[in-house]
């Protein structure tokens, strides 16, 4: 089929949830995409930070087909090979005892929020709050809507549900005043994705460790987009200084084999017992063997020196960028999450990079948002950033 033929099929059948590019993609191999009319693109996007090991990554494949030759899925009523591999890693690489795993995104947060309730309520029941930044993103089931920071997704959802609050992002003399005694977690990303690639300053993480300790609140930090490296380092709060209590992965985890992991201190995770959470499909066996593959890549030694060295070089490449161009107002990120923050919109830059074949998003209407796969060489690099240059600086 052409991408015409996809594109008229899929918009016969599928519900208008969203605002496709006009582009079909059929194949991939590392930073390079394909269309279905034979089309090649390198991708500066990752799906949506999901390809951090590139495109049909072959070690993870493998994974895959050995999983699927022997299981594809075991009920969570018994044990399973696979997800206590990837239990056991998710630990012994962060600050977590116990793991809870999900499909998504949006299904990790949803279980931290719950599991901070069920915290609050074992504390006497008068925390149950959950205070969430102004701009940021948590997902779109009503809980995580609901904790996003920003009114257009909630619109058409109401009556939504209580409980929840909002703060401005990076703003600590704001957060000091908004957590009270009714307060159960306060939940943040490390950097905000889909607000505008924001980057908090270098004392915020830090000083928000300190107020929630001080008023005895749990911190989750939201590392679904900028987690597994994308920051340089596994999971973004080691670059702070500080650890969560909660903390929620997805996206990257399997390398585009859908799976979320929420993960918390065992004093926390026993406030899960048996038939307070579940989940069908959670750590269903082939998407947690992908995701122990995925890791496995990712802490051998060389992999992340290796993400922090080509970061460095597609950053300085966008200073460059944004010192010619006149429709360039900042850069701003951290490893391979940046931005640049134009003064006018950025879907037409979007469409023009598009027809060049390279693939990139804006977010917050001004902001280009850069999630290339973790494994883009700098000579690749070099060549999609030189077409973006043409956009930009023309």
């Amino acid at each position: 089929m052409t991408n015409r033929d996809i594109i008229t099929r899929s918009d016969a059948h599928l519900m208008p949830t969203y605002a496709r590019t006009p582009v079909a993609f059929v194949r991939g191999e590392g930073a390079h995409l394909w269309d279905a009319d034979g089309k090649e693109y390198l991708d500066l996007f990752a799906c949506l930070a999901v390809a951090n090991l590139g495109h049909a990554p072959r070690a993870i494949a493998d994974a895959i087909n050995a999983q699927t030759g022997k299981l594809f899925h075991v009920s969570n009523l018994h044990y399973c090979e696979p997800q206590a591999r990837l239990a056991e890693l998710l630990c012994a690489h962060s600050f977590a005892d116990q793991v809870f795993l999900c499909n998504s995104g949006a299904e990790a947060n949803e279980a931290a929020i719950k599991l901070a309730r069920r915290w609050g309520h074992a504390q006497g029941g008068t925390r149950h709050e959950i205070v969430s930044a102004l701009g940021s993103f948590h997902g779109r089931t009503l809980a995580t809507l609901t904790a996003t920071g920003q009114e257009k997704v909630r619109v058409g959802y109401q009556p939504l549900p209580s409980g929840f609050r909002y703060v401005p992002y990076d703003d600590l003399a704001a957060l000091d005043r908004a957590l009270t005694d009714t307060t159960a977690a306060l939940l943040l990303e490390p950097i905000l994705g889909e607000g505008g690639v924001v980057v908090p300053s270098p004392d915020y993480l830090a000083g928000a460790r300190r107020l929630c300790n001080e008023r005895g609140v749990l911190l989750i930090l939201d590392e679904i987009q900028v987690g597994m490296g994308r920051t340089g380092t596994l999971f973004a709060y080691e670059q702070s200084g500080i650890t969560p209590d909660i903390m929620t992965l997805a996206k990257a985890l399997a390398s585009g084999i859908p799976i979320g992991a929420t993960l918390a201190r065992r004093e926390i995770a026993v406030c899960f017992g048996p038939g307070t959470h579940g989940s069908t499909f959670g750590g269903n066996a082939v998407a947690a063997a992908a995701a122990v593959a995925t890791l496995e890549t990712m802490i051998a030694p060389d992999f992340l020196p290796g993400v922090r060295k080509r970061a460095a070089h597609f950053r300085a490449g966008l200073e460059r960028i944004a010192a010619r161009s006149p429709k360039v107002k900042d850069v701003r990120g951290v490893g391979f999450i940046q931005g640049l923050q134009l003064v006018e919109s950025g879907a037409p830059v979007v469409a023009a990079c598009l027809a060049r074949g390279v693939l990139l998003n804006c977010t917050a209407d001004t902001v280009l948002r850069f999630l290339p796969p973790l494994v883009i060489s700098e000579a690749e690099s070099d060549q999609a950033l030189a077409i973006l240059a043409e956009v930009l600086c023309a």
